[in-house]
């Protein structure tokens, strides 16, 4: 099936935030809740720690200078430097410890959405661009590591010290109190209007940087066809406008409206440090006494402190809001139902004869699009079964329903009496070999993708493997022979290396039932009579199902079916195919 062109689709325009998807966070935060009452306890006192400065500065200002008392000076000062000290050993210990909390749920998260990803149907990776799943399991996840680890601990140091500053305040000097307030607050509107007018902007820069990746993804995937049809200049100016015209130009909107926010709080600052100083000066002219240059340099000081933790607070609710909405696209792959389940008490096969049968099979990719309709086949355990037909017709979605990648629509599909969907997925690939046309090499040495076939098995085993479908021909040409590195996809090997390589994957996994989907077309034919002498061996009392267009391949087989129409329209073997003259016998021509 190909995959949905997404490339140009924003995930999510603008997002608020949704509680729904950080309460989905608290699974994995509630195992460290003792850790993080610890964490409260510092956070309290690093905070109050903090704000006692200013109070014991008003002390220096309007006793200790005034009265020469150098006792007194010497006592601060000492007082100072304790307060100094508990802030940054509780504020050390809160870090180190948030930091390592913050990583713990990251990791667990990344192991969920890893886990999950092996488990989902072929239909998720077919309807998402590879680029935009990698883009939600590390970008959106550093994002939320980050967050975890910093904004959280913040958000919660801000908003202690604002409470605690407040009540510092009002115990100096409501009228004071009241215009640090007056200040304050409406800066605090303008700054979250602002940040209000960026958060659609930030979304439309996430989905935008998540259609590069995908397209990045792909062109590196596709570099050769790229080259081959000339698409480079295309994609520059494909990439061009993703990159420069999209992400670029969202960025400088981004930054150009951002940079405001400097502004702002600076005319609010000022303008309230002058209207402290304006009231208090008229108060000491009005002789109040409650109010002495102390005071008015501790509000000052105040201020700033009630000033910074509320612009923090608006720059992490801007972020909150933007974790909230890759929370939703993480926990949309974590939370993705399962379409291929296991029943609670499966089947798990054992000693499988090789019976298959399908019955009154229908199937559909789409809905109201049906591949098969009343598809029935069975058969006999070691019988060899050819599927030809045109392109799209089903021979690959018949192998795909006995592997169980996708379930039937109707009807069902078993194996020695048991219905695939009443068995483990374990057990039925495990006795399920497949062979696809292009086979996946992994990065690492020849002997450990052979390996991939059984878990666990010698360097002897897969040796014997290779040497039993004549890889080890090439292979011990290979510097380093069955310990050479392969680079990415087996970089540095052709295409009917890299098939060889599979071939002795299957023959070491030994299964039951083998399934080879045109795995012999990237092979020349010299190997191809190799392989042919290797089949006969490995496919001796084995249950075969072959996908191939070459006549030397399907010829021998017990039954040759030609998928037409959404069904069988013809079967029978070689001999008896081309006597009939039919859909096979124009195939053969």
């Amino acid at each position: 099936m190909a995959k949905k062109n997404t490339f140009f689709e924003d995930e999510q325009i603008e997002k608020k935030i949704d509680i729904k998807q950080l309460g989905k966070t608290l699974k994995y935060i509630l195992p460290y809740r003792n850790i993080l009452i610890l964490i409260s306890v510092m956070l309290l006192v690093a905070s109050v720690a903090s704000l006692l400065p200013p109070r014991l500065l008003r002390l220096i200002v309007d006793e200790t200078v005034v009265n020469k008392d150098y006792k007194q000076l010497i006592l601060v000062c000492s007082g100072l430097v304790v307060l100094a000290a508990i802030e940054i050993i509780s504020t050390f210990i809160q870090t180190r410890s948030m930091g390592k909390i913050g990583m713990n749920i990251i990791t667990n998260i990344r192991k969920d959405i890893f886990a999950k990803l092996q488990k989902l149907a072929f239909d998720y990776f077919d309807s998402i661009p590879d680029g935009k799943i990698v883009v939600r399991v590390t970008e959106y996840i550093n994002g939320l590591a980050d967050f975890f680890s910093n904004y959280v601990m913040m958000f919660a140091i801000y908003l202690v010290k604002l409470v605690v500053v407040t009540v510092f305040m009002l115990s100096i000097n409501p009228m004071l109190t009241l215009i640090v307030f007056a200040t304050v607050v409406p800066m605090l509107v303008l700054v979250m209007k602002l940040r209000s007018n960026l958060r659609p902007r930030y979304s439309q820069l996430r989905a935008k940087n998540s259609n590069r990746a995908a397209f990045l993804v792909e062109s590196i995937m596709g570099e050769q066809i790229v080259k081959n049809y000339n698409r480079i200049d295309t994609n520059k100016d494909i990439y061009k406008q993703i990159h420069g015209e999209e992400c670029i130009t969202t960025w400088w909107n981004i930054l150009k409206r951002s940079k405001l926010n400097g502004p702002i709080v600076q005319i609010f600052w000022h303008t309230g440090t002058l209207a402290i100083y304006g009231v208090a000066l008229s108060m000491i002219l009005g002789g109040n006494d409650l109010v002495t240059a102390g005071v008015v340099i501790t509000f000052t000081s105040y201020m700033s402190h009630f000033q910074d933790p509320l612009n923090q607070l608006t720059v992490i609710i801007q972020e909150l809001a933007q974790v909230s909405s890759n929370l939703e696209r993480v926990f949309d792959t974590i939370d993705h139902p399962l379409v291929l389940k296991e029943k609670a008490h499966a089947v798990v096969f054992k000693d499988v004869k090789g019976k298959v049968d399908f019955n009154d099979v229908t199937f559909a990719y789409e809905d109201d699009i049906n591949i098969l309709e009343h598809f029935d086949l069975h058969v006999k355990p070691g019988e060899q079964i050819a599927l030809v037909g045109p392109t799209g017709a089903g021979k690959t979605t018949v192998i795909n329903m006995l592997t169980r990648f996708f379930d039937v629509k109707a009807g069902s599909v078993m194996v020695d009496d048991v219905d695939v969907r009443d068995a483990t997925l374990r057990s039925l690939r495990k006795e399920v070999g497949v062979l696809m046309q292009d086979p996946f090499i992994f990065k690492g040495t020849i002997i450990d993708n052979i390996r991939y076939g059984k878990k666990g098995a010698t360097d002897e085993e897969c040796i014997a493997a290779a040497k039993t479908i004549f890889a080890d021909k090439f292979i011990e040409k290979l510097n380093g022979g069955y310990y050479h590195e392969l680079e990415e996809r087996g970089s540095g090997l052709s295409a009917g290396e890299r098939q060889l390589v599979s071939f002795a994957r299957i023959v070491l996994k030994n299964p039951s039932v083998i399934i080879l989907d045109e795995a012999t077309s990237a092979i020349d034919t010299e190997t191809e009579l190799l392989i042919q002498q290797a089949l006969e061996v490995l496919l001796k009392g084995k249950t075969a199902f072959i996908v191939a267009h070459r006549l030397s391949t399907i010829r021998h087989c017990d039954r040759i079916l030609y998928i037409r129409n959404k069904g069988i329209a013809e079967q029978g073997t070689h001999e008896e195919l081309m006597a009939k003259k039919g859909y096979y016998y124009d195939l053969a021509r």
